[in-house]
């Protein structure tokens, strides 16, 4: 037995393979090379298979048109496709005929007129074969609305430091403004005349809102402390503690009397506005929320963070609604439409538009290269973004065409890189718009009066809509 178990020659695994596949070939190579006997009936069952399958709803049409249907109403596109089936499928019947009759008797003769209708089918299926297609357009942006070009006409200076936040006040007497000199000051819209200065966070002041329903106005700034001043007694009558690194934003929600802040701790925080109490904390992002905004038809929370998404928060449920991740770089701000379902997000690689409630994208907006820090839209369809370098741009909303790119001067005394637009609002009337400058001042815009579509026409021209970037 040890002699016969040495005589067997051990292959390798390769080898064994590929005699196996090697004999499967030999074995069925008759069997694939040989061609494939024709067979009538079968064909014949196939094409009539085909036929109900794929003309079914359409065959009584043929069936019962007559076989003397007029070729002009064939030509003329009145009858339509059906009555081209009906002549055909008469044709096709005396053809047949024609031949089975040649078949069975050899002195049989062929109508004329059946060799002139074929002539004329034939020349009718040219005609509807030939018809020009034609050409599809190519789509392209639909023109923007003109808007009126705004214009700088006041430039406020009182601050110490950066101007970092601003909110207006809802009988639109007055607007308040914080700064990195740790006050907050009001100042008179109409004049631009300070108000009042207050004075209690120990640092930089970064997100301001004044209370449509409260004589009440909250502040929050990067001493993690945020703050409820009664607008009566101009002192401060609630903290609310629980932030735990510098407060970026915060924002009143419109129905119910909740605040919600967030910050360099990754989280955004919903309070009771009269109990202190901090009611929610939405932990999900992964770096610095830097805005957030409350969304008026549904108890919804939109935050932007520096970890490049945007969150859409149900604050029924208390977790996300849906988490945008098309951005490629962090979201410094956020935009609400004050009178449609959408909201828009800027950062440096683009703007882009958002439909509530889920965050449906809607289109890009391009061309503001620098880090885009604050947006302002108005119900008129204008989105305003200001950068760190100075440069603000206005845009069509519905269009996302760019139609004004302006920088303001910075103030006697600054440096030229001292030009950084921190955060933008327009007034309740929508008529003025205050951005918050680095060079300590509050630069104040109106659009101008005396401009005409004529007399500043929009530099736009039809650009074909290329595939949407996400």
């Amino acid at each position: 037995m040890a002699d016969v178990a040495q005589d067997i020659t051990k292959h390798s695994m390769h080898t064994l393979v590929f005699r196996s596949l090697k004999r499967s070939h030999d074995m069925f190579i008759s069997d694939q090379a040989a061609p494939v006997p024709n067979n009538d009936e079968a064909s014949k069952l196939s094409r009539s298979v085909k036929t109900v399958s794929e003309y079914g709803p359409v065959l009584h049409m043929a069936k019962d048109k007559k076989k003397t249907a007029k070729i002009n109403s064939a030509t003329n596109g009145t009858q339509g496709d059906s009555s081209m089936l009906a002549i055909m499928d008469s044709n096709q019947k005396d053809i047949t005929n024609g031949s089975s009759k040649a078949k069975s008797s050899a002195n049989v003769t062929v109508n004329p007129d059946d060799i002139q209708r074929l002539h004329e089918t034939n020349k009718a299926l040219l005609a509807v074969n030939s018809r020009p297609i034609a050409p599809r357009k190519a789509q392209i942006m639909p023109k923007p609305r003109w808007h009126a070009p705004w214009k700088l006409y006041r430039v406020i200076s009182g601050h110490l430091g950066w101007v970092r936040s601003v909110a207006f006040e809802p009988g639109n007497e007055w607007f308040v403004t914080g700064s990195n000199d740790r006050t907050i000051k009001i100042w008179d819209l109409a004049s631009g005349k300070l108000k009042l200065s207050l004075t209690g966070h120990i640092s930089s002041v970064r997100g301001l809102a004044v209370s449509a329903r409260n004589p009440y106005l909250f502040s929050c700034g990067e001493d993690k402390m945020v703050k409820c001043w009664d607008l009566e007694q101009n002192k401060v009558i609630r903290h609310y503690h629980g932030h735990l690194s510098a407060c970026y934003a915060l924002d009143l929600h419109p129905t119910i009397d909740v605040l919600v802040t967030c910050g360099r701790d990754s989280s955004a925080r919903v309070w009771d506005m009269r109990t202190k109490a901090n009611i929610m904390t939405l932990s999900g992002h992964t770096n610095t929320v830097a805005d957030v905004k409350c969304q008026a038809a549904l108890p919804e929370v939109i935050t932007a963070s520096h970890d490049c998404t945007v969150r859409l928060w149900d604050l029924a449920a208390g977790k996300t609604r849906s988490c945008l991740t098309n951005h490629k770089k962090s979201i410094r701000s956020i935009a609400m439409h004050p009178t449609q379902y959408t909201f828009a997000s800027g950062a440096p690689d683009n703007i882009k538009q958002w439909k509530f409630p889920d965050g449906d994208f809607i289109q890009n907006m391009s061309g503001h290269n620098a880090i885009v820090n604050c947006l302002a839209l108005s119900s008129d369809g204008v989105l305003v973004s200001g950068a760190d370098n100075g440069t603000v741009h206005l845009w069509d909303w519905r269009t996302g065409y760019n139609f004004q790119r302006t920088k303001a001067p910075v103030q006697p005394g600054s440096l030229d890189s001292e030009s950084g637009v921190f955060a933008m609002a327009f007034d309740k009337s929508e008529s003025r718009l205050v951005t918050c400058e680095a060079d300590k001042t509050i630069k104040i815009y109106k659009e101008d009066d005396e401009a005409s579509e004529e007399s500043h026409p929009i530099n736009w021209k039809p650009e074909i809509v290329r595939k949407k970037r996400f």
